[in-house]
This record gives C-alpha cells, structure tokens and sequence, in this order.
C-alpha cells in the first residue's frame, strides 16, 4: 500500500475508493459509503488494512456534509465534493461510520498494526478519533 501521509485520504486504496464514489452515479453514492462502512463495522476477525482505509474515507465524506464543516481540500477526495456538489447522509449511516472507525483502531486491525510498526500511530489515531467526535456530533 501506498501511504503518503495520516489524512484520511493520503493513500492509494482510499484515493482510489475516492475515484470509484466519484465515478459512480450520483443515485448510488450513498450506498457505496454504506457499504464500505459496513464491510468494517459488520468484519468478524482480522481487518484488511484496505477496507479499514475505505472506512476512513468513507467516514471522512461523512463528516465533509455536516452542517457547518470545513470543505474537502485533499486533491484525492471525490471531486464532486470538491466542486462543490453534496451527498445527503440519513443518520444510521453516520451511526454506522462509528462502529466501523471503532473497528479500524480496534484490536485485530491491520491499519492499526501496520501504523504502530511506523512509529506514527499517534498522529493516525488522532486523524481518527477527530473524525470519530465529528461524525458522532449531532448535526
């Protein structure tokens, strides 16, 4: 995997599920965020690194649609966030982007594992934690 910094989309597998939510009609946007966050959420064992960053992204799109949030400005986010469009986010979906963050920084998470092995797990784990208060935030 590529990794090029903690943000929640500065890596190959979340830039490309980027492209993919960005490519896909806008009609089944949500349920590709759905659907990455219950991969996570709903995983029994150990997690692939990949669905764990998906996840984060995922949550991270999330967040971008709260009333009141900071715009995306990560040149690997979905463009048409970016150019300004919107996903509508019904709140069991927000619900379940927590379940899925707790998963990724939970015990049997490749993520969590291969960011203790860097040395930089904390900066990782604050990226997440952030976007776990924000996402959890009543909009």
């Amino acid at each position: 995997m590529g990794t090029w910094d903690s943000g929640p989309f500065d890596n190959d597998s979340a830039a490309d599920w980027c492209g993919d939510l960005d490519d896909a009609d806008p009609g089944q946007r949500l349920g590709i965020v759905r659907q990455a966050l219950a991969a996570v959420a709903d995983h029994a064992g150990f997690l692939d690194d990949r669905l764990g960053v998906r996840a984060i992204a995922a949550a991270a799109v999330i967040v971008s649609q709260r009333p009141g949030a900071e715009p995306l400005t990560s040149p690997y986010a979905p463009d048409f966030l970016l150019q300004g469009e919107s996903l509508v986010v019904p709140e069991d979906v927000a619900a379940l982007a927590v379940r899925a963050l707790d998963r990724v920084v939970g015990e049997d998470s490749e993520w969590r594992e291969l960011w203790e092995d860097t040395g930089d797990a904390a900066d990782a784990l604050a990226v997440v934690g952030d976007l776990r208060t924000a996402v959890a935030a009543a909009p």
